[in-house]
């Protein structure tokens, strides 16, 4: 073998593996994924009558940077591995689908019994992203079930359904139109529409929104017309991360960028252009510096004044991609999200809550929703068998 063979195997051999195919990355996700559940978890028992926004966007912060700066403490190849949010914590209110994030200057009224909140968040460690999204209903006292209708149960149930009908139809070998197709079954049953602009995507290293890609429903001539895309085919593969995103509505499902200011933005890493406002240029160099490739708030800045005149010019000219707070007037919005792994023993669910008790409903699924419901209710009771016996086990050991 030449030196130059010699050279391109010794590179082979020292290419980083960053799939599912690594246990260190498995890993990663699965310490990732328990923060955001735990996060999420503190979110759902702070959302109580007088809660300021503002205030649970920084708890869910907290929670996440400091759980993460727990782990992975030792520097590799002399670099310090990052670690810490890897989706703002939205907390999204009533008509608001998705994406509120609010400055510290803008906050609105509190919550208050009765409020359906939206919240959604994301972690990671390593460049490995967990993210995560959940619906409740503020109650008047912790120890008051919430007070919902009908309408809001059937919606928040056909969701919820739909996010694990989703997870469980990601495996490898099939693809995205399986999953479309099973989401719409769940809502037609339910009665509900999704809402057309959320999209699931594969995640990867440092990449949130994957070209890997599953619409909640195939566009009608109609959408196509006014804007809406064809998500390409796809085939799902093992050692893939999906984030599993479902959002219905009780309405036409059609939301539209909201009034609410705009504070959640991903670096656009292909353009580059020279800004000419000091501050825009402020801005990006903070941006490129701190949020090279994962979404940002506007409340991470240092100088948040600086920060809102500045991301105009940036947005203006491609550098940054905002997430806009999208708004659903139409009709009653539930929103969930959770992480899949595919893994070999096949696909893992690795965050999200279980459904509020409190949501009920009088329609039921459809006979393949319910069988596919039913065997993720028996695997999940024989999970939670073993590990209660494997408890007891280590307990009487002891």
């Amino acid at each position: 073998m030449s030196s130059d063979e010699e050279s391109i195997v010794e590179e082979v051999e020292e290419e980083e593996v960053t799939d599912l195919s690594n246990s260190d990355v498995c890993t990663k996700y699965q310490e990732a994924s328990r923060i955001v559940n735990l996060a999420l978890t503190g979110l759902v028992q702070q959302c109580v009558p007088g809660a300021k926004i503002i205030d649970l966007c920084q708890f869910g912060t907290t929670v996440m940077e400091t759980q993460a700066a727990k782990l992975y403490t030792k520097k590799v190849n002399g670099a310090v591995v990052e670690r810490g949010v890897a989706f703002p914590v939205c907390i999204s209110v009533n008509d608001v689908v998705c994406n509120h994030s609010p400055l510290s200057s803008e906050e609105l009224e509190p919550l208050k019994a009765g409020d359906i909140v939206k919240i959604d968040l994301g972690c990671h460690i390593d460049g490995y992203i967990s993210v995560a999204a959940h619906t409740l209903v503020v109650s008047e006292s912790p120890d008051k079930p919430a007070e919902t209708d009908e309408e809001l149960g059937n919606v928040a149930t056909a969701a919820y359904n739909a996010m694990l009908v989703a997870a469980a139809s990601i495996k490898a070998g099939a693809s995205n139109r399986d999953v479309t197709a099973a989401v719409s079954r769940v809502a037609e049953a339910y009665g509900v529409n999704p809402i057309s602009s959320v999209r699931m995507h594969q995640m990867k290293r440092y990449v949130m929104d994957g070209v890997k890609e599953v619409a909640l429903k195939e566009p009608t001539p109609e959408d196509l017309e006014e804007g809406d895309e064809k998500v390409p085919d796809c085939t799902f593969e093992q050692a893939e991360v999906y984030a599993v995103d479902v959002a219905l509505s009780t309405g036409d499902g059609k939301a539209k960028p909201s009034e609410l200011r705009t504070t959640v933005f991903k670096r656009n890493v292909e353009i580059n252009y020279k800004l000419k406002m000091k501050a825009s240029r402020a801005v990006l160099t903070e941006v490129d510096k701190k949020f090279p490739t994962l979404p940002f708030t506007l409340r991470h800045f240092e100088d948040e004044r600086q920060a809102r005149m500045g991301i105009t010019e940036t947005v203006a000219h491609g550098l940054l991609t905002p997430y806009p707070s999208l708004i659903e007037k139409s009709g009653t919005v539930a929103h969930f999200k959770c992480t899949v792994l595919l893994l070999p023993s096949g696909t893992t669910r690795v965050t999200g809550l279980e459904l509020p008790e409190y949501f009920k409903t009088s329609k039921e699924p459809d006979e393949e929703t319910t069988k596919i419901l039913a065997a993720i209710a028996e695997a999940a009771a024989k999970k939670a068998k073993k590990k209660a016996a494997k408890k007891k086990k280590k307990k009487a050991s002891a």
